[in-house]
């Protein structure tokens, strides 16, 4: 498989290592690099969490189950990065507080490389934004104030980009609380995708 030319410099990046060494994980950098040239979804997620920092494979955790299950798509089809790029805003898992919780993605590493790594990938023809960050980033004003809100307003940035809420299994009393998601979002997600990797 062709490598994205900033593959190599990103996979050894580490501008974040006496922030992640100052959490409570004391944890190395260790981007997880998943895309490819030829991509056609992007999947624009926050960041690894310990799991896939383990792993060193995206998605690797009950949340990419569930993501999966989303898109309607086999591990081999999610994890082909010659079709599917998958991009979080940070690509290293930023730590834990001092509560336990999985701190935000470090502002550095988008400022760093997103720009460019989107130069890399001009084959994408469906984005799909995961949770507040990725969707501030990549719609600006258009986002709307917050998840839930961006998530509603969907049908107003089909067909190029689709915002989602975490998989997380936080979100499971979400998803109770907004079914339309399940019976309006969902059948349009697969579709797309579908259509995009057909």
């Amino acid at each position: 498989m062709e490598t994205h030319p900033l593959a190599h410099d990103l996979s050894t990046c580490a501008i974040c290592a006496d922030r992640f060494a100052a959490t409570q994980t004391r944890h190395h950098p260790k981007p997880v690099v998943w895309f490819a040239p030829g991509a056609r979804v992007l999947i624009a997620g926050q960041a690894p969490g310990m799991k896939v920092h383990k792993a060193g494979k995206p998605f690797m955790d009950p949340s990419g189950v569930r993501l999966r299950a989303w898109l309607g798509l086999d591990e081999a089809t999610f994890y082909d990065r010659s079709r599917i790029a998958i991009v979080p805003m940070a690509f290293c898992f930023p730590g834990y507080n001092a509560k336990g919780a999985d701190l935000p993605p470090p502002p550095i590493c988008a400022k760093t490389w997103r720009a460019s790594v989107m130069e890399g990938l001009p084959d994408i023809r469906l984005t799909l934004l995961i949770g507040g960050y990725a969707q501030k980033w990549h719609l600006g004003a258009a986002a709307r104030g917050g998840v839930t809100a961006t998530v509603a307003a969907w049908r107003d940035f089909v067909p190029e980009v689709i915002p989602l809420p975490h998989p997380s299994w936080r979100n499971t009393g979400w998803l109770r609380k907004n079914p339309w998601f399940t019976t309006d979002l969902l059948p349009e997600l697969r579709s797309r995708i579908a259509e995009e990797l057909a």
